[in-house]
């Protein structure tokens, strides 16, 4: 079967939500301005899963206009009756690297008791770098979810703002190792900072070796 704009923008149109899905699947051997052009009506599908997919492309089709794909993913994040669908939007922003939604990705993290979209709008906003992030990203260390908890300890590291230094420490003796390994990974990010680099020589000693490994990587 040949892939054309014409035989998607078809099967889009379709009643039947398996042919919908096929051709948000069939837009990845479309040239991208042709395929994001197509996929906006998907956004606002009224069957879930069509806009999930939908709004997880936008991450790399929304390079084509920034702008736009800016407006797009904000309506999703706000007014999408669904979690899946915000998260999906908010990792979507991330992967643009649209800072200018940090204000759309705090406002709806107090706003919901979601896990799942906290856990993405916390992770975004370390992969996103907007710097007026660590205000949210210090208070999610104290999330009662431990995948928040997780997520937040990553995105403070990737801002590199040494005053996480400080808020990362407590987590070198959590009980978790997961929580350990990922808190080597995060001090990592502070090569210049004394108590980093002591916290970081005394996880490469921690009895679980991923712990260990993943500090020996963060020191070398």
């Amino acid at each position: 079967m040949t892939i054309t704009p014409e035989s998607v923008e078809h099967l889009l149109a379709s009643e039947q939500f398996s042919d919908r899905l096929s051709a948000l699947n069939h837009l990845r051997q479309l040239e991208p301005a042709v395929a994001f052009r197509l996929i906006r009506p998907a956004l606002t599908d009224a069957n879930v899963r069509v806009r999930y997919a939908a709004v997880s492309q936008v991450a790399t089709l929304g390079a084509q206009d920034r702008e736009l794909a800016l407006v797009l993913l904000r309506d999703r994040l706000i007014h999408d009756p669904e979690i899946d669908v915000k998260a999906a939007a908010a990792d979507a922003l991330s992967a643009l690297k649209l800072q200018e939604a940090f204000g759309d990705l705090e406002q709806v993290y107090r706003g919901t008791n979601e896990w799942l979209l906290q856990f993405s709008i916390i992770a975004a906003l370390g992969e996103m770098g907007h710097p007026d992030g660590f205000a949210l990203l210090a208070e999610a260390l104290g999330s009662q979810t431990e995948l928040v908890q997780t997520a937040a300890i990553t995105a403070i590291g990737e801002l590199g703002d040494e005053r996480a230094v400080p808020l990362l420490l407590p987590f070198v003796h959590h009980d978790d190792w997961q929580m350990r390994a990922r808190t080597a990974q995060s001090l990592g990010n502070f090569k210049t900072s004394a108590p980093a680099q002591e916290a970081l020589a005394k996880l490469a000693q921690d009895d679980m070796e991923a712990v260990a490994q993943a500090a020996q990587a963060s020191l070398s």
